[in-house]
């Protein structure tokens, strides 16, 4: 049975009269038009007439006003209307229309049937029936005086086109040095012009929304991300956001979150903001789909004349082209610029506050603290031991109590009957929201699967933990990270006190999880991933300067695979990248910091997990 059976007539041709200027508004509807002729919806007549139109306005002006006599003269066969215009090979040539079907299917068109009453008269037939004879008489007069400036400046005039559905005179063709423009989708916009609006919002956009990378177009499908499926239509043809960016030619950007764009917005700020979400890769209740992106920046340097390294260009290391555009880094910012963590204390208990996260007081766990993801009611009752705590006052970010952020719509407290999926979360996204959703080491929200460690907030990617996590291991009841692992065995374990020299000439294979421990948490503490990929295609001349380059990754990789024989081994990979930091960027003091930053950090640790006695640290 043809599920537009279960609507009735008046609901269908109510749909219509809303949805006329949407489907006037389709690129190319030559085809839409001919399958309507084919049903004997149209005549004949008004069919040739409009697909005769070159001008891109008229042809709108003119299926609209086709529309509006169907809609006037043969209300009866609305049905009909919709039951050819929803076959296949109609809505995978024009995704408005799916769009639409989608809406119909699902009950969401029910926010158009309520309309304002009619305040002028409708007019007589015979004056409707007029009104595209007098649109086209008004065109007609604005092309003669057109075909006068011709005459004037001596032009040859087209005496035999004087309407725009008739072939191009010569005025129409394209000056030297003029580019044609190409032909691009166009959605409807319920804006009048010069207005702003945010048109993943628009209930048209309710199903599925317009989205761009480089300069391909296509329409991504918010039930299939959602699902994790292959989500993007492109050429009649589904894809994945990596593969649509891949074949955007913008692969070498690693984080199709920021390069795949809805209205020059990345998706990646439209999922931290909940407008969209990304749904589970399939492997088990422990793997969840990175959401937001990270903020992850590097500088380009390059030296002068004199061999004096000098800062040059800023350039994303991932998120971006190398070539360093300024476009990709506004992507990572809320509108206006505004922040996205909030460092919050209550009663001396520390904790980040994630603006993506927060709802309310009691939904969203939004305040992340060590070991845990907690709402900021829970936050203020595990800080204060409080039963019915003032939440908006008790908690402070940076001096001010949160109600200040609150008064000055930083952030924005969900209202009592909001639908959304932090105020509305069933067990499972509960669940979801006691783990970090992005990567602890790499910080990327790429369309690779997460695993969340059950002791703790953290989530990795399987390919960045130390060891890397196998698929079968994702079948048992738990899986905990090498954090929790290192932490249970320091517990009821005591080691002796070491020299250095004892402690790194042991054989790695007995000291892993230390090593493993050291460098996903130096991983982890370099927050804009400097030093965590190969410098090299991202910084000029690196390689000229640096005869030896390292990174975090590649030590991981030779840890993973065995290649270091010593805990000595290791360690010495680990230090050239600081000294080569310290090398290339003798000129940058930014830079300079975070990787003393990093080297202090580690060299502290090390002394902490190798039981190194302190008077053979200061010798």
């Amino acid at each position: 049975m043809d599920p537009l059976d279960f609507l009735d007539h008046e609901e269908l041709l109510q749909f219509f009269h809303c949805k006329k200027t949407t489907m006037s508004c389709m690129e190319n509807p030559r085809i839409f038009l001919s399958q309507l002729k084919d049903h004997r919806l149209i005549p004949d007549d008004r069919f040739k007439k409009v697909s005769r139109m070159k001008s891109k306005e008229n042809l709108k002006r003119g299926v609209y006003e086709t529309l509006d006599w169907l809609e006037r003269e043969r209300p009866e066969h609305i049905h009909r209307f919709w039951s050819c215009v929803f076959q296949d090979t109609i809505i995978n040539e024009y995704p408005i229309l799916r769009e639409l079907r989608n809406s119909l299917m699902d009950g969401s068109f029910h926010f158009c049937t309520k309309l304002p009453e009619v305040v002028e008269s409708e007019q007589t037939n015979e004056n409707n029936g007029k009104e595209l004879s007098n649109e086209e008489d008004e065109e007609e007069t604005h092309l003669s005086s057109r075909t006068k400036k011709r005459k004037a400046s001596g032009k040859e005039a087209d005496e035999g086109g004087n309407h725009g559905d008739e072939q191009p005179g010569p005025s129409l063709k394209l000056k030297p040095g003029q580019r044609k423009r190409s032909k691009r989708i166009c959605f409807s916009s319920p804006l009048k012009k010069g207005e702003k609006g945010d048109i993943w919002n628009w209930p048209m956009f309710k199903l599925q929304l317009p989205v761009t990378c480089g300069d391909l177009e296509a329409a991504l499908n918010r039930t299939r991300l959602a699902e994790g499926e292959k989500c993007i239509l492109f050429q009649k043809q589904w894809f994945t956001p990596a593969e649509f960016e891949t074949r955007a030619g913008k692969r070498s950007s690693g984080n199709w979150r920021l390069s795949i764009r809805c209205s020059g917005v990345p998706l990646g700020n439209l999922i931290q903001e909940g407008h969209l979400r990304a749904g589970e890769q399939a492997g088990g209740s422990k793997v969840k789909k990175s959401l937001f992106p990270s903020e992850v920046f590097t500088v380009c340097e390059d030296e002068d004349d004199e061999g004096n390294v000098q800062e040059d260009q800023a350039s994303s290391r991932e998120g971006s082209t190398p070539d360093g555009r300024e476009e990709e880094a506004e992507g990572q910012k809320d509108a206006g610029g505004s922040r996205k963590v909030f460092k919050v204390t209550c009663d001396g208990v520390t904790g980040t506050l994630h603006k993506s996260r927060f709802a309310s007081g009691t939904c969203g766990k939004s305040i992340r603290t060590e070991m845990s993801w907690m709402s900021p009611v829970e936050f203020v009752e595990e800080a204060s031991n409080q039963t019915k705590p003032d939440w908006e006052r008790d908690i402070e970010c940076e001096g001010r109590p949160l109600c200040a952020l609150i008064d000055e719509n930083t952030l924005e407290v969900h209202p009592l009957l909001c639908g959304c999926r932090l105020c509305q979360a069933d067990e499972s996204e509960l669940e979801n929201q006691k783990n970090d959703d992005e990567c602890f080491a790499c910080k990327g929200a790429d369309d690779r699967k997460l695993v969340e460690c059950d002791a703790c907030p953290r989530s990795f990617h399987q390919r960045c933990h130390l060891p890397h996590v196998e698929d079968s291991i994702l079948r048992d009841d738990k899986w905990i990270c090498t954090f929790c692992v290192f932490k249970n065995m320091q517990e009821c374990r005591y080691s002796d006190e070491l020299e250095m020299e004892a402690a790194t000439s042991q054989q790695i294979s007995q000291r892993m999880l230390e090593c493993q421990y050291l460098l996903l948490l130096l991983l982890g503490a370099d927050e804009e991933q400097f030093f965590a990929e190969d410098p090299r295609p991202y910084l000029k001349k690196y390689s000229a300067h640096i005869r030896t380059p390292m990174w975090f990754v590649k030590v991981a990789d030779k840890l993973q695979n065995g290649k270091y024989q010593t805990v000595e081994e290791f360690v010495s990979d680990v230090q050239l990248i600081f000294s080569n930091c310290f090398k290339y960027n003798r000129g940058n003091t930014e830079i300079l910091e975070l990787g003393r930053q990093l080297q202090q950090l580690f060299d502290e640790e090390f002394k902490k997990v190798f039981s190194i006695s302190e008077w053979t640290a200061d010798s």
